[in-house]
């Protein structure tokens, strides 16, 4: 293979979906031929990655990122196709693979390293290493079924980067770790690229992708669509979103075209929508409706109203909050302002904010709403929590929040 630490060439997974349980009988006890659906989970899929790379996989979920994982470490057999692998394969992939619930930590430790092949010393001599980097205390010595999920994940991580791999495969497991745990994490990643091990990074997080990964291959339904530079395959994604969301709508003809974005299946909506929050969207700098957004760079947020009343100057507002629930930023139109005007029944206004990005790259919840005062009294007619998530991507975080976009000299 020379320079190639992986090769996937041609590969398809095909699973059988069955409408009726006895169909899925017939076919296994071979009592004739059951009615069921092909569903290609990977479709004629090919890909190199060279010796030393970091290269990331994204896509949306169902787009193949774990199945071909699961292929290349041989948890799952292609259906069609091959996989060539030069080098030692430390894999951490979902939550709880290859651990035994029923043992200790440091018996699953012991368990891990036989499989990849080591021998009881060679564990040994790698133990404190792997418990130094886990951290987490005497829990080594429980059963990992009483381990939270976050000293699970430190545990895996901590085996699958001590057993000196040469090629390193992780499959969004950091998304549980603590902040202090996922840097070092990625300082450790950083070393291994030094010493030229290989390393494949499935994760939506795709800050980390353009920071990290030498490049990047985008997956939808099973194919790649797309394969280079980091920051050119999150464009593709950002496009591929679009594209499909426009699809959409042109199936849903009746559906309102100001808004490509879906909606959140959960948001929390209230108010007796007297003014109604008819449509929405999220514009980039280069006009392009997405949820997925650069630090930095210019973007805009879109709130039409339609209003059932005879009504002037209501708020319409919009606020940006972590995952916690906790308040990042956001504003309305009095706060800028802005007069909305007069309305009658049956007019429509879209109000559009724009504004830089400086919040931290991550994932973040978008809500709207529309209110007014009412001599004393606060009218609440329509509000959106959590409408959608947006997702920031940046290549150079500070601290806390948002960056101040400090100039640095030196003299």
């Amino acid at each position: 293979m020379n320079d190639y630490a992986i090769r996937v060439e041609n590969i398809s997974k095909v699973y059988k979906l069955y409408s009726r349980n006895i169909d899925r009988l017939k076919d296994s006890l071979n009592l004739g031929k059951g009615k069921y659906k092909e569903h290609y989970a990977l479709n004629n899929l090919s890909f190199d990655i060279k010796k030393g790379e970091c290269v990331g996989i994204i896509g949306t979920n169902g787009a193949g990122k774990s199945t071909i994982l699961k292929i290349i470490t041989g948890v799952l057999s292609p259906t069609q196709g091959k996989v060539e692998i030069d080098g030692r394969i430390s894999a951490l992939l979902e939550l709880g693979a290859g651990f035994n619930m029923e043992y200790t930590g440091v018996e699953n430790i012991y368990l891990n390293g036989t499989m990849m092949g080591f021998s009881r010393e060679e564990v040994d001599s790698r133990m404190q290493s792997i418990l130094e980097f886990a951290d987490i205390g005497e829990y080594v010595n429980q059963p990992v079924k009483t381990y939270s999920s976050g000293m699970f994940v430190r545990l895996a991580f901590a085996v699958a980067i001590n057993i000196d791999p040469e090629i390193l495969i992780v499959d969004e497991a950091l998304s549980v770790g603590d902040v202090f745990f996922q840097s070092k994490c990625y300082k450790k990643f950083e070393e291994f690229k030094e010493a030229g091990k290989t390393i494949i990074f499935v994760s939506h997080d795709l800050s980390s992708i353009q920071k990290y990964c030498d490049r990047a291959i985008l997956l939808d339904k099973g194919s790649k669509i797309g394969e280079g530079k980091p920051s050119e395959i999150i464009d593709m994604y950002k496009r591929a979103m679009v594209g499909m969301l426009e699809d959409e709508a042109e199936e849903e003809k009746e559906q309102d075209k100001a808004q490509p974005i879906p909606l959140n299946p959960d948001v929390q909506e209230y108010g007796d929508r007297l003014i109604e929050i008819t449509g929405f969207s999220i514009i980039d700098n280069t006009g392009k409706a997405t949820t997925t957004l650069i630090k930095g760079d210019a973007f805009t947020i879109q709130v039409k109203i339609t209003s059932h009343i005879e009504t002037s100057d209501p708020i319409v507002a919009f606020t940006i909050k972590d995952p916690k629930g906790t308040d990042i930023t956001g504003t309305n139109t009095m706060f800028e302002g802005i007069n909305v005007g007069n309305m009658s029944v049956g007019d429509e206004r879209t109000i559009s904010f724009k504004q830089n990005l400086d919040i931290q790259g991550g994932q973040y919840i978008l809500s709207l709403g529309c209110t007014r005062y009412e001599n004393d009294d606060f009218k609440v007619y329509h509000r959106l929590y959590d409408v959608c998530s947006i997702a920031v991507v940046s290549s150079k975080n500070t601290v806390g929040y948002y960056d101040m976009n400090s100039v640095v000299t030196v003299e």
